[in-house]
């Protein structure tokens, strides 16, 4: 059974930093791209960062951009998001996800499988 858990969301101060990781267990995918999403309330749910596990390419939206960073480590099945200069804006429910084609894109249609997320909250 896939399974994918996010942690490391909480509360925190314009300008501060916070690192999500997600761990990911029961899939043995040769090529597949992880995948971490926000919706905050009232808005649909964009896609924030992704990083493919072939290759390591990765992808930002252009609001996060120079603010946050994927990684990975496939020793311990987990990928993090770290995400330094936080804004209000950024306040959301992070998910992280899986998409077991590879695309390395940002469409949650693509994304097979998700975890439950994390809050995420930016105070002003």
């Amino acid at each position: 059974e896939v399974q994918l858990v996010e942690s490391g969301g909480g509360l925190v101060q314009a300008g501060g930093s916070l690192r999500l990781s997600c761990a990911a267990s029961g899939f043995t995918f040769d090529d597949y791209t992880i995948g971490w999403f926000r919706q905050a309330p009232g808005k649909e749910r964009e896609g924030v960062s992704c990083i493919s596990s072939s290759d390591g390419t990765t992808y930002y939206r252009d609001s996060v951009k120079g603010r946050f960073t994927i990684s990975s480590d496939n020793a311990k099945n987990t990928v993090y998001l770290q995400m330094n200069s936080l804004k209000p804006e950024d306040t959301a429910v992070y998910y992280c996800a899986v998409d077991v084609g590879g695309s390395n894109w940002l469409i949650s249609s693509l994304y097979d499988y998700w975890g439950q997320g994390t809050q995420v909250t930016v105070s002003s």
